[in-house]
């Protein structure tokens, strides 16, 4: 009687399982390209999604990262400050005011977004190498590069902060790759 007890317990415990099983969520398709996509000057910037290189893809840290820098981006391109200080470091978000924030990014689009490479750094910090094209007012554009669209290549510091990972201050040393598109 014990062993018909224990077997019909068992029997209705997997089909309870069966049934209220949730089914796990349908995987993201990764966005996985070698080299930046070419896009036509009018399409410019191109599209908002943060792609990654084969490498990338294969790094242990390469969702957080994407994530993190989707966010990143998305802040930018939306002109949403409290999204941007919750996904940048709090040393980073102390560099500039909400209204300076909101002007210098004021006319910013950013696109075609490669990571390139994701390197270890100190301690609770990785090195993104990313590319991206930024479209602007001339009179937004830094200084040194007064053009509507500029492409980039620079290493974004990562620093792993309350269990995430943000995007952190430059160091200084760090001199970005840019052109004019």
């Amino acid at each position: 009687m014990l062993v018909v007890v224990i077997s019909l317990t068992v029997g209705v415990g997997l089909l309870a399982r069966d049934l209220y099983l949730r089914p796990e969520a349908a995987p993201t398709t990764p966005l996985v390209s070698d080299s930046p996509t070419s896009v036509a000057p009018g399409a410019q910037p191109g599209s908002r999604a943060v792609e990654v290189t084969p490498d990338v893809f294969a790094h242990p840290q390469y969702q957080s990262v994407r994530q993190v820098l989707q966010g990143y981006f998305d802040s930018i391109n939306d002109r949403d400050y409290p999204k941007w200080t919750s996904v940048v470091s709090r040393d980073r978000a102390k560099t500039k005011t909400s209204a300076e924030w909101k002007k210098d990014y004021q006319s910013t689009r950013d696109g075609s977004i490669l990571v390139y490479r994701i390197e270890p750094g100190a301690p609770s910090t990785l090195r993104v190498l990313v590319a991206f094209t930024s479209v602007q007012d001339v009179e937004d554009a830094p200084v040194y590069l007064p053009e509507g669209c500029i492409r980039w290549r620079l290493v974004l510091p990562l620093r792993l902060e309350s269990g995430s990972w943000r995007v952190d201050t430059t160091d200084g040393g760090t001199n970005p790759e840019h052109e004019r598109c």
